[in-house]
């Protein structure tokens, strides 16, 4: 049976490129409006078997509404994917570049993409999603209008790409999560990465002290994300990721942080990923 996914965004977005990446090409997405929505049907198991959800990104850094909604979540990490976008422009079949007049996408797609595109005369207009550019385009049937969106938003939407890797930064890469419901049965062989939350009591030195914890048993810490607790004043909470050699390591590291820290939460274990190209 096919695993079903919730992602945010259309079908054809770079949420189902990464969700193709990690379960294979026959993973079915739920498509959601927003991560909010993403998250609550991804956490009951009678609609999805999971979600897959961004969470950083190499240019723009991290997705910080994205951790508050896994902070308040039923949902546990058992995966990643470091997928690397790749920007195209799309158009229906027989489309020449000569013929382009307008090109539509999200407006973080044409920022990414504007060196290539101030070589043409075109009219740029925004959208809510790339891959609904591309569907729109498929729909309207135009010769003179193009998107920019993934190589799956063409396939998908019988488009041709025209011009491929039209980004300017080449190295732009984002971070998924692969979540499931926290009471899923799931044994990760081979874990050697894993996502925590916790609290200090914000007394001198505390934070010194609980990365010193973590260095001394021979864990390396990836990413360490500040955020601040909400009804607090100006008083933060941490986010990391782990990277380990074996479990016994890290539980001692584990049992070593919560004994000095607060609200203490493993959000999952799971295999590093790799970057691949989207």
């Amino acid at each position: 049976m096919n695993k079903k996914v919730t992602i945010q965004g259309y079908e054809g977005s770079f949420h189902q490129v990464a969700a193709r990446q990690f379960y294979g090409k026959t993973v079915e997405v739920i498509t959601c409006d927003t991560f909010r929505e993403v998250v609550k049907i991804g956490a009951d198991p009678k609609q999805s078997d999971g979600a897959v959800m961004a969470i950083e990104n190499s240019i723009a850094g991290s997705i910080l509404p994205n951790y508050n909604l896994l902070q308040k979540s039923n949902l546990k990490v058992i995966g990643e994917v470091y997928l690397q976008i790749s920007q195209n422009l799309l158009a229906n079949p027989g489309v020449k570049l000569s013929d382009i007049k307008e090109v539509h996408s999200h407006p973080m797609a044409i920022l990414q993409c504007l060196d290539f595109l101030e070589q043409h005369p075109y009219k740029l207009v925004e959208s809510e999603d790339t891959a609904l550019s591309a569907k729109m385009v498929q729909q309207h049937k135009s010769k003179h209008i193009a998107a920019i969106a993934s190589k799956l938003a063409a396939q998908l939407y019988n488009l041709e790409i025209i011009a491929p890797d039209i980004h300017t930064l080449k190295n732009n890469i984002t971070r998924f999560l692969i979540l499931v419901p926290s009471k899923a049965k799931m044994e990760i062989v081979g874990a050697n990465k894993a996502s925590i939350y916790f609290q200090t009591d914000h007394s001198k030195g505390i934070l010194s002290k609980v990365l010193s914890k973590i260095a001394q048993g021979g864990v390396n810490l990836s990413k360490l994300q500040s955020m601040p607790i909400p009804g607090s004043t100006f008083k933060y909470g941490f986010y990391a990721d782990l990277e380990f050699e074996n479990n016994k390591q890290l539980e001692k590291v584990l049992e070593a942080v919560k004994g000095i820290t607060n609200s203490f939460k493993v959000f999952g274990l799971y295999k590093k990923g790799k970057v691949v190209k989207g």
